[in-house]
């Protein structure tokens, strides 16, 4: 350690500083399997996005850069890439919002839907597998100032906290990448709050929070629909 007082070094261990290169391929994935899940939804709820096509192909345009700049493991370099990524993720969310509330309108008034019950019901499980994604992908591009961010031994403190560490030692060598945030993301969307993984700062509760209202709204609404199709 030579040098390093050793507080810092106590803070390297307790907080893992330092992460290490990250292949950006599992986000990628999780990214196109959210433009396949926006492409399935009845056209009753893309009315509020226009053309059904715009969406799904400015997310492509905004894909394509980031492959083409790179394909591989995300370097620390590469924070220049990080409005693009964050634009993505802003995109897919902002039609993910709108087709969740042309979902809850759909289903409090079925007069004015050109889908059955039937079809809108089915249509709630690619929203809300596209809710865990893309929170998930928010998790993963914020905390810590992002994945490339997160490589610099000085980024900021963690904004979750995680199992491994809690409990200094049990795990060395551990740093998040992103399938912990997508796990994190799977967990608050369906006990609608944190469960093994906690939010540290302000903006990290906000987002768990409004994660956990969109799956409950979605949940709610669905099931009392579903239960009036039944009956």
């Amino acid at each position: 350690m030579g040098d390093v007082p050793a507080r810092q070094r106590d803070d390297q261990v307790a907080w893992g500083i330092q992460s290490h290169g990250e292949s950006r391929w599992p986000a990628l994935l999780a990214v196109l399997a959210a433009m396949g899940l926006q492409l399935i939804l009845p056209n009753d709820l893309l009315r509020g996005l226009g053309n059904r096509a715009l969406i799904p192909s400015l997310e492509g345009v905004l894909l394509l850069v980031l492959l083409i700049a790179n394909p591989g493991r995300i370097s620390k370099e590469e924070s220049r890439l990080r409005v693009v990524g964050v634009g993505l993720i802003a995109m897919i969310t902002v039609a993910n919002v709108v087709s969740l509330i042309e979902l809850i309108h759909a289903l409090l008034y079925p007069s004015g839907s050109h889908a059955g019950g039937r079809a809108l019901v089915y249509a709630s499980v690619p929203i809300w597998l596209t809710n865990v994604i893309v929170f998930g992908l928010w998790y993963w591009e914020l905390d810590r100032g992002g994945p490339a961010a997160r490589q610099q031994a000085r980024h900021r403190r963690p904004d979750f906290l995680f199992p491994q560490m809690s409990t200094p030692g049990s795990a060395p060598g551990w740093t998040p990448d992103f399938l912990d945030y997508l796990y994190t993301s799977f967990t608050n969307a369906t006990a609608f709050s944190p469960t093994d993984t906690m939010p540290l700062t302000a903006w990290a509760k906000l987002l768990m929070m409004l994660q956990s209202l969109a799956s409950l709204v979605t949940v709610a609404v669905v099931v009392s629909r579903a239960v009036n199709i039944l009956s």
